[in-house]
């Protein structure tokens, strides 16, 4: 079973900036955050690969930056020019393979991170 734990939420003011942290027990190949509004489905944010390939949700894009540290198991999420719209809740999910950037795809996931921005 893969654990995926993560850390790094936090209240910020518009325009600011935060780093979630996603320590994974065993690598999958394919690391993706996603994120949850009250009263929203579940979306995507961004994920990568064992390679370093990435893929971004087009309402974060220029923004926020995934990346990975393989000796760490840790894939991180950095956030800049945070907007209002951006809070919710932040999972982490782990898959197999190239997928595409939709919570079905993933198989495994972390219990989430809560994001707050404020105008």
């Amino acid at each position: 079973q893969v654990q995926l734990v993560e850390s790094g939420g936090g209240s910020v003011q518009s325009g600011g900036s935060l780093r979630l942290s996603c320590v994974v027990s065993s690598y999958t190949g394919c690391m993706g955050w996603f994120r949850q509004a009250p009263g929203k489905e579940r979306e995507g944010v961004a994920l990568i690969n064992s390679s370093g390939r990435t893929k971004y949700a087009d309402s974060v894009k220029g923004r926020f930056t995934i990346s990975q540290d393989n000796a760490k198991n840790t894939v991180y999420l950095q956030m800049n020019g945070l907007k209002p719209e951006d809070t919710g809740m932040y999972y982490c999910a782990a898959g197999y393979g190239w997928l595409p950037l939709t919570p079905g795809a993933f198989t495994y996931w972390g219990q989430g991170t809560q994001v707050t921005v404020s105008s």
